[in-house]
């Protein structure tokens, strides 16, 4: 996957903007575990590589259990492995991210209202935002994930090594 361009340079301001509000979140008292689970999961939903890839490591870093990890798109059917806040957040995630065809139901509302405090819900709610908003720009300018990069570093690596030993082969020979 080639980078359409690098928003990062291109729009400096409006990613300082998004990246205030990355802070605002950091320092909103949701547990940042809790948040990196439902950032995982938006990026699941909308399948953003980049962001899968970031937030698996940053979950890892974390701690995280590689089985919990594993589980998180099918979190409804890993039974007690995930605690009421996270099935909640990951619920409420999952209803706010597909807006366009839940319509964010009362139901859903009401069971995450039931967990959450307003001010968490509000909060829960624009790290969500957020996180849709970063999808869009990784995946709308194909931004590769680490994982990525690395293993076209390493190809990279071979194909120079390759050609290093034809060429000292050559000189030798």
């Amino acid at each position: 996957m080639t980078q359409r361009l690098d928003y990062t340079a291109i729009a400096p301001a409006g990613t300082k903007a998004l990246g205030s509000v990355y802070g605002y979140i950091l320092q909103s008292g949701l547990p940042r575990l809790l948040v990196n689970l439902v950032y995982l999961r938006v990026s699941q939903i909308n399948g953003c590589a980049y962001c899968i890839d970031m937030h698996s490591r940053d979950l890892i870093k974390e701690g995280l259990a590689v089985e919990k990890l594993v589980l998180v798109q099918a979190w409804r059917e890993a039974g007690s492995l995930f605690d009421t806040r996270e099935r909640s957040a990951l619920a409420w995630a999952e209803t706010v991210t597909r807006v366009a065809d839940t319509a964010v139901p009362d139901a859903d509302f009401q069971a995450a209202s039931a967990v959450f405090s307003e001010k968490e819900l509000a909060d829960l709610t624009i790290a969500i935002g957020l996180m849709n908003a970063f999808n869009r720009l990784a995946i709308g300018f194909r931004v590769p994930p680490k994982a990525a990069l690395a293993e076209q570093q390493d190809q990279i690596v071979a194909t120079n090594t390759a050609s290093l030993d034809t060429r000292r082969s050559a000189t030798l020979g």
